[in-house]
């Protein structure tokens, strides 16, 4: 789709994120699987799990993660964690993690088939270059999981270690997932990290949540390959909450002049109109011939965008009774979402 003949193209990139808008539905608790976001949606999770001791002192201990992240181009990304407590050695429980992910194989999360990432990434509280190498296999309501993760100073320590781990997801309908993962380190007598959870999609929103349970810590790298190994905690209890937001929304603040309603893509007559409208493309397949042009009109009261996965620029933001308008100029098959709603599919046909 080399000839998009745009009007106006928004594509703002940031170099801040693991973990599509990420949705909890294809992922489990602890595995990051390929994701990566795309170029201008800034990433914000948090992770929040706790235990409370016996009674009758019954005190309340917080496992909090935050992740920042974000893309910097169509399958890279950038990032930043932050835990407050950790299983490395120190004087400060707190520890932290950057990282980046390169998608290196496959399209965007959630997509049919098999994909793949690279995640480099540095400890800063145990002073260690850390990595995995993530792959994910979506077929139908199943999406399966792997990652090898190579930790250069495990846990403070001198040494390396080398960990696996897996997980599954099955999605119950469009808004209701199960989940689950186990991660193992490699020599060494260690307690294996794990977690289970019930992962839903919040309806007329970008936003995931899930209730996990988990003997993790931190999710950083380091912090999911190992389980807590307290006498007194065995288990964990939580949620995480998935914050997206697509800086083209803001636009608005910087260039007033654009009036709700406008174009943003391509003029002249479309051979066939998508009408978007509760949170759904009227048509989930559009048919042309090359040289024809399709457009969508935002019927809904939310913003929208028409990202392609393979080629071409991202809409940016549509505005409520906006529309957008792309003329294809080869054959093929081009799949497409929405950003701020990543369940939001849909599939151009050219012939």
């Amino acid at each position: 789709m080399r000839a998009f003949l745009l009007a106006e193209a928004v594509a703002t990139f940031v170099a801040v994120p693991a973990l599509c808008a990420q949705s909890l539905l294809y992922r489990s608790p602890n595995l990051s699987g390929d994701w990566v976001p795309d170029a201008g949606a800034v990433q914000f999770n948090l992770v929040h799990r706790f235990n409370v001791s016996p009674a009758p002192a019954r005190v309340v201990t917080n496992f909090p993660t935050f992740t920042l992240a974000a893309g910097a181009g169509r399958a890279l990304a950038v990032g930043y964690r932050f835990a407050t407590k950790s299983l490395i050695p120190g004087s400060s429980g707190n520890e932290s993690e950057l990282f980046a992910r390169w998608r290196f194989w496959g399209r965007t999360e959630g997509s049919e088939g098999f994909s793949a990432a690279i995640s480099p990434a540095y400890n800063f509280k145990a002073k260690s270059i850390d990595g995995e190498i993530a792959a994910a296999y979506t077929r139908g309501p199943v999406t399966m999981l792997g990652g090898v993760r190579e930790l250069g100073k495990a846990y403070g320590g001198s040494r390396a270690q080398t960990a696996l781990a897996g997980g599954a997801v099955i999605r119950v309908n469009r808004y209701v997932a199960l989940a689950g993962d186990y991660a193992r380190l490699l020599g060494g007598d260690t307690t294996a990290a794990w977690s289970v959870g019930i992962h839903v999609l919040i309806p007329g929103s970008p936003h995931s949540l899930a209730l996990q349970m988990s003997n993790v810590a931190s999710n950083t790298y380091q912090g999911s390959s190992r389980g807590l190994s307290y006498p007194s905690i065995k288990r964990l209890y939580g949620f995480e909450f998935t914050i997206p937001l697509h800086l083209s929304r803001f636009g608005g603040w910087f260039h007033p002049g654009r009036a709700a309603g406008a174009a943003l893509g391509a003029s002249g007559p479309a051979a066939t109109v998508v009408h978007v409208a509760s949170l759904k493309f009227g048509s989930d397949t559009a048919h042309v011939a090359v040289g024809q042009i399709v457009r969508w009109v935002n019927d809904d009261p939310l913003e929208h965008t028409i990202t392609f996965e393979a080629e071409g620029p991202p809409s940016g933001t549509i505005p409520v009774r906006g529309s957008y308008a792309v003329q294809f100029d080869r054959p093929g098959t081009f799949p497409y979402h929405c950003t701020p709603h990543p369940f939001m599919r849909g599939v151009v046909v050219v012939q």
